[in-house]
C-alpha cells in the first residue's frame, strides 16, 4: 500500500505539470528571441546599405537570404529535437549559439576597422574613399549573421512544440486550450516584434549598431535562464528516433514491395498492437496506397531471414500514414510560400518606400525600419478579439475547438494577403504621383506624404499573417504525430524560408524581364506599383491551388484510448509496479 501511495503522489505530480503556467515562460521567451531577430530583420538593410557598402538591391536580397536560411534551417533544428535531444534542450543549444552570433556582429559594429570606411552620408568630394568590404570583414560579418540564424533556427523549430506540449490535445478541454495557445503565443511574438521595430532601432539609429548587437546578445542570453527557470513546470518529451528515417525507411521498403499485391483485408498489414517508444497508432487511409505495399509481410522462404523483417523491409501502418501524413502536408505549404513571399517584400520595400515619406509626428521623425508596429498595434488588438470572441462564438456553431477549421482559417489569410498586395500598388502608386506633383523624383529630402499611408498595407496584411501563420502552426501540431512535434513546426518555418529566397528570385527575374522595374536605386522613377499588382495577380492564382490542395487533404485518423506520450509515460512504468 505504501508504493501505491507513492505511485500516485508521484502521477499526481506529474498531471500538475504542464498547462498555462508552464507555456508563460514559452511565451515570455518568444517575444524576447523575437524581439532581437525581427528588429535585424527590418534595420539590417540599412546596415549593409550604410556600414558595409552594399549596393540596395543586394542589401535587400542579403536581408532576405539571411531570413530564408534562419527558417529553412529550423528542420536541421527539429531533426536534432525529435532524435536526440529533448525540445528543451534544444532551445537552450541554439539559443546559446544566437548569444555568440549577436555579440560577434556587435564585435564588428564597435571597431570600424572591422568595416570599410562608410559611403553614407560621404560628400562627392570624397567618394574615392567609398571602399567595398573585404574578405576578412565579410568573413566576420556572416559568420554573425549565419551564427544568428543557425541559433534562431533550432529556437524556432523546438520552442513552439515545448509549449504545445503542455497541453492534452486529445482532451477536448485540452484542445481547446492548445488551440488558444497558438493564438496567445503570436500575442506575446507580436510584443517582442514591436520591442524590436521600436526599442532596439532606436537604439541602433542613436545609440550605435554595436549597442543594439550588445543588447540582443544579452537579451537572448537572459530569455535562456529564465527558460531553464521553468524546468521544474514542463511536461517533456521523450526524443523518438528521426521521423526523417522513419520516412525513408517506409519509401525504400515501398519501393522493395513494389511487386507484391496489396492484401484484400487491412488487416494483413503489418501494424503494431499497442504504442511503441510513444509512437501513436494510426488507422490506414486510402490515399498512396503505393505506400502501403511498405506494411506488406512477406510469405515465402525469404521472410525466415532476419533482413526480411528489419525496418528497412517492414514497416508498421503507423509508420506509413506518419509518412502519409508528411507527403500530404507538402502541397498545402508550397500553397502558402507565395504569400510570405509577399510578406519579404513588405519588410523590404516597405521600409525603402518610409525613407522618401515625411515620417514626423511633431518633433519627433519615425525611423523607417520601426513602420511594422503598425501592424503590431493592430495585431495586439484583433488576436484578443479573435480568441476571446471569434473563437467561442464559432465553436458553438462548429463544435470545434479552434472555432474554424485550420485549413478555411489558413485559406482566409490567403485571400486577405492579396487584398494587401493590391492596396500596397495603389498607394505607392500614389505615392510616386505626389513625387512628380511636386518635382521631386530625384530629390533626396522627403516627400510631402505622410508616412501612415503605409499603414493600409501593413494593417491587412497583419490580419493575413494571424490568420495564416497561426493556423499552420496549429494544422501541422495537430496533424504531426508525437515523434515528429518539432519537425511539423520546422515545417511551417520552412514555408517562410522558401517565401525569402523566392522573394530574392523574384526580384531579379522581374528585373530581367522587365527590364529593370527595380533596378535604379530610386524608388521614384521604378516601377514598385507594377511590382505590387503583379504579386496580388499571382496571390489570386496561388489561392485557388491551395483551394485544390486543402479539398484533397485527409485529416489523420488516430487510434482511440491511447496515452499521452508525454504524460503518461512514466505514469504508466508507476502504475505496474503498484499492480506488482
Amino acid at each position: 500500500m505504501g508504493i501505491c501511495k507513492n505511485v500516485k503522489t508521484e502521477e499526481n505530480q506529474l498531471q500538475r505539470k504542464g498547462g498555462t503556467r508552464a507555456a508563460i515562460f514559452v511565451y515570455v521567451v518568444a517575444g524576447i528571441d523575437t524581439m532581437a531577430f525581427i528588429s535585424k530583420g527590418v534595420s539590417l538593410v540599412t546596415y549593409f546599405y550604410g556600414y558595409m557598402n552594399f549596393s540596395l538591391t543586394k542589401s535587400a536580397n542579403t536581408v532576405t537570404n539571411f531570413m530564408g536560411t534562419a527558417f529553412l534551417l529550423s528542420l536541421f533544428g527539429a531533426f536534432l529535437s525529435d532524435t536526440y535531444f529533448s525540445r528543451f534542450k534544444t532551445c537552450v543549444l541554439f539559443g546559446i549559439i544566437q548569444v555568440l552570433g549577436y555579440a560577434l556582429l556587435a564585435v564588428q559594429a564597435h571597431f570600424s576597422q572591422l568595416r570599410p570606411f562608410p559611403c553614407k552620408n560621404v560628400p562627392l568630394s570624397q567618394n574615392n574613399l567609398c571602399e567595398s568590404a573585404d574578405g576578412g570583414q565579410l568573413a566576420i560579418l556572416y559568420g554573425g549573421v549565419y551564427l544568428i540564424a543557425l541559433g534562431n533556427s533550432g529556437v524556432k523549430a523546438a520552442l513552439p512544440s515545448l509549449g504545445a506540449d503542455q497541453f492534452d490535445e486529445k482532451d477536448p478541454k485540452g484542445a481547446a486550450k492548445l488551440s488558444s495557445y497558438f493564438n496567445w503565443l503570436l500575442f506575446y511574438i507580436t510584443i517582442g516584434a514591436m520591442l524590436g521595430v521600436t526599442l532596439l532601432v532606436w537604439i541602433s539609429d542613436n545609440q550605435g549598431w554595436d549597442w543594439s548587437f550588445g543588447v540582443s546578445s544579452a537579451a537572448v542570453g537572459l530569455a535562456i535562464l529564465l527558460l531553464t527557470m521553468g524546468k521544474q513546470f514542463y511536461r517533456y518529451n521523450v526524443p523518438k528516433g528521426s521521423p526523417l528515417t522513419r520516412i525513408s525507411q517506409v519509401l525504400v521498403a515501398a519501393c522493395r514491395n513494389r511487386n507484391l499485391p496489396l492484401p484484400q483485408n487491412k488487416e494483413d498489414l503489418h501494424q503494431m498492437r499497442e504504442p511503441e517508444n510513444g509512437i501513436e497508432i494510426l488507422q490506414r487511409t486510402d490515399q498512396f496506397k503505393f505506400l502501403d505495399r511498405a506494411a506488406i509481410p512477406r510469405t515465402n522462404q525469404e521472410a525466415s531471414t532476419s533482413s526480411a523483417l528489419g525496418p528497412w523491409n517492414l514497416c508498421t501502418i503507423s509508420q506509413v500514414e506518419e509518412t502519409k501524413i508528411v507527403v500530404r502536408m507538402l502541397p498545402i505549404i508550397l500553397s502558402t510560400v507565395f504569400m510570405n513571399t509577399c510578406m519579404a517584400q513588405l519588410q523590404t520595400f516597405t521600409i525603402q518606400q518610409s525613407m522618401t515619406m515625411n515620417r514626423k509626428i511633431k518633433n519627433f521623425e519615425i525611423p523607417g525600419p520601426s513602420m511594422p508596429v503598425i501592424p503590431q498595434l493592430f495585431q495586439l488588438v484583433l488576436i484578443p478579439v479573435y480568441d476571446r470572441i471569434f473563437v467561442p462564438i464559432a465553436r458553438k456553431f462548429t463544435g470545434i475547438p479552434s472555432g474554424i477549421r485550420q485549413l478555411q482559417r489558413i485559406g482566409i489569410g490567403l485571400v486577405i494577403s492579396a487584398v494587401s498586395m493590391a492596396v500596397a500598388a495603389v498607394v505607392e502608386r500614389h505615392r510616386k504621383s505626389v513625387a512628380i506633383e511636386h518635382n521631386m523624383v530625384d530629390s533626396a529630402s522627403p516627400l510631402p506624404m505622410s508616412v501612415f499611408w503605409l499603414g493600409y498595407q501593413f494593417v491587412i496584411f497583419a490580419i493575413a499573417e494571424i490568420l495564416t501563420l497561426i493556423g499552420l502552426m496549429d494544422f501541422f501540431y495537430a496533424e504531426s504525430t508525437s515523434g515528429m512535434k518539432s519537425l511539423s513546426m520546422a515545417i511551417t518555418w520552412s514555408s517562410l524560408a522558401f517565401g525569402y529566397f523566392t522573394s530574392s528570385v523574384v526580384v531579379s527575374v522581374i528585373n530581367k524581364v522587365s527590364g529593370g522595374w527595380l533596378a535604379n536605386n530610386n524608388l521614384n522613377r521604378d516601377k514598385l506599383d507594377y511590382f505590387y499588382w503583379l504579386l496580388a495577380g499571382v496571390s489570386v492564382l496561388n489561392f485557388g491551388f491551395y483551394l485544390l490542395c486543402a479539398s484533397w487533404y485527409k485529416y489523420k485518423k488516430p487510434e482511440l484510448n491511447q496515452q499521452d506520450p508525454i504524460t503518461d509515460e512514466k505514469a504508466k512504468g508507476k502504475s505496474e509496479m503498484c499492480v506488482v
